[in-house]
């Protein structure tokens, strides 16, 4: 005694298809296509935000009043390729690294962290 599921037979029968073959540059379409979403969803907005930012940090100058990932607030005192030395008060300097600089004071960050 044998049961058969129809959806079992129906499923067999429409992947055996004799004398059809697919090319296999049709089945590379579906990857090309989410490749091409990815990049215009993902990737191409991240490269805008990263160029923004490295325009405003390459824009840094000594004298601005800076906002650092941490929340500190202070006056540009010295800058070198990584590292900027921050006044946050009268003969108080610190070192941090120029990519932990956020933004100027009192204006919005460089780039808006994405609302989850």
């Amino acid at each position: 005694m044998t049961t058969t599921d129809p959806l079992f037979g129906t499923l067999f029968a429409l992947s055996s298809s004799p004398g059809q073959q697919v090319s296999p540059l049709i089945q590379l379409i579906p990857f090309a296509l989410v490749l091409a979403i990815f990049y215009f969803v993902i990737l191409l907005p991240m490269q805008k935000k990263q160029k923004k930012v490295q325009a405003f940090l390459d824009g840094l100058k000594v004298g601005d009043k800076v906002v650092t990932t941490g929340g500190l607030f202070g006056s540009i005192a010295r800058i070198s390729d990584q590292i900027v030395q921050l006044q946050v008060a009268p003969n108080v300097r610190v070192d941090i690294s120029k990519a932990a600089i956020v933004g100027y004071q009192g204006q919005a960050p460089v780039v808006e962290a994405p609302n989850t």
